[in-house]
């Protein structure tokens, strides 16, 4: 029989084939952690070398020697292959050829379970704060867009119908408060992703007599896991991350849906920057919203990225399964992709042309008034319903003749209710409908000024 001759191989007689080596591989996309496995390992023989469970002068060794593989890593000139599977035995070889056999004492009470469970805490660690700070970026961008804009009138909607006129900086403190909680979940998942699952081994601890705190400090952990079961087989932080990126993403889809429909020669609202276009192959006039189209289409990836882990941890046993090795692809994925598209995004907003004189327009010849109308007759005492009641008659009037409630004569309206006078022009005029809502979080341009400039100073 043919001698194995794999890190692991004392117990078999024969080598996995090639397919299955290729197959239960994982290194052609855990190498991204390649950075937090030596980051790992660093504070591992440090400790090794606290405790005194190894000798000085063994741990001075490795360490040089994982120095050394940072070093290459930096300049890009370490090789990885199938035949080491991940990227922790790949390391773990790549030192044995740096510094010799005494590579092997790094391994000392320590699993590959708790090396990839740190590697990818300290992975999603560093991305969680990237990502938290792209977000606010992105926050800087809209408050940026809203203060320029608290007195461009649009017409607001529901069931994609004109509703009430607003303002486009009310509009868009609305997504600032939507960033606003991603950041939330993404600070409170910060606080789950920051704990050390160094030192529980492969599910049960170890003999030797380690220091998990000091591990932790060493990696900037502000805690460890209290269980070793439970450290070695938690993904809690990822599946939380995951649904964290989905809402990012659902929410980037939605103002994507509105900037394409906006930009489009039906509403033209919005122009967005030829650097965020593309054209056609066929159709010379076209400019195309591919950027927003791109972000709308990639939070179906993102939510396949949560779908697919959540799936992967349904039935699984304590403690460590090889079904985990599925978990970092996604995680991979939906960091690339998020961090991706908040920047897209950002540059793609803050580069647009707001067309104000049409989103007036719209505002103008529309029916979005109407509600002005039975406020102001509500508030010249007729009860609301039937005031709601004329109101629609008129409407329905309004529409067979091809016109607007601006149109109507005063003649005409005081037939409709002796109750309305030469004031209700003003009460239609659609800036004067947006001013005055200024019930607490309404439309009304001190409301959003008081907004902005509380946005304005949390984003400090």
């Amino acid at each position: 029989m043919a001698e194995n001759h794999q890190l692991w191989g004392g117990r078999f007689t024969d080598e996995p084939s090639e397919y299955v080596q290729s197959f239960g591989a994982s290194i052609n996309f855990d190498q991204k952690m390649a950075a937090e496995d030596l980051e790992g390992s660093l504070a591992h023989v440090a400790m090794l070398k606290h405790t005194g469970i190894l000798k000085d002068d063994e741990a001075d060794q490795i360490t040089v020697g994982l120095q050394q593989l940072q070093k290459k890593l930096a300049a890009g000139k370490l090789k990885f292959t199938i035949e080491n599977e991940d990227i922790h035995l790949n390391l773990e070889s790549l030192l044995t050829e740096e510094i010799g056999p005494v590579a092997g004492k790094l391994h000392t009470a320590r699993s590959r379970n708790d090396q990839v469970a740190t590697d990818m805490h300290l992975y999603l660690k560093k991305h969680l704060q990237t990502i938290m700070d792209l977000i606010v970026k992105l926050q800087k961008v809209v408050v940026a867009k809203a203060d320029d804009n608290v007195e461009t009138l649009m017409p607001g909607y529901t069931h994609m119908q004109h509703a009430q006129p607003i303002s486009y900086g009310h509009y868009l403190m609305a997504y600032y408060e939507m960033f606003k909680r991603d950041y939330d979940r993404f600070e409170f998942n910060l606080k789950h992703t920051d704990i050390s699952p160094l030192g529980a081994a492969a599910l049960a601890g170890t003999t030797f007599p380690i220091d998990r705190e000091y591990t932790a400090t060493q990696l900037g952990f502000t805690d460890v896991y209290k269980n070793s079961l439970d450290a070695v087989s938690d993904r809690d932080f990822i599946v939380e991350f995951l649904s964290n990126c989905s809402q990012l993403m659902m929410h980037l889809s939605r103002f994507c849906e509105e900037i394409v429909m906006w930009d489009s020669q039906e509403f033209h609202y919005l122009e967005l920057s030829d650097t965020y276009s593309t054209g056609s192959s066929i159709m010379p006039q076209k400019k195309n919203p591919d950027m927003a189209e791109l972000i709308r289409g990639k939070t179906g990836r993102v939510y396949g990225d949560l779908m697919g882990l959540l799936t992967v941890m349904k039935g699984l046993p304590l403690a460590y399964n090889k079904d985990f090795q599925e978990d970092k692809e996604g995680m991979f994925d939906a960091v690339d992709t998020v961090e991706q598209s908040l920047t897209v995004f950002r540059g793609m907003l803050a580069t647009l042309t707001v067309k104000t004189e049409n989103m007036a327009y719209a505002t103008t010849h529309d029916f979005s008034n109407a509600t002005e109308l039975a406020d102001y007759l509500a508030s010249k005492g007729l009860p609301f319903r039937q005031a709601h009641e004329l109101v629609g008659e008129l409407v329905l009037k309004c529409i067979k003749e091809h016109k607007f409630l601006k149109d109507v004569s005063l003649a005409d309206y005081q037939k409709l209710s002796p109750l309305i006078a030469t004031d209700v022009y003003q009460a239609l005029d659609p800036k004067t409908a947006v001013e005055r809502r200024t019930s607490l979080g309404g439309t009304g341009f001190s409301q959003i000024k008081k907004q902005i400039a509380e946005a304005k100073l949390a984003l400090k």
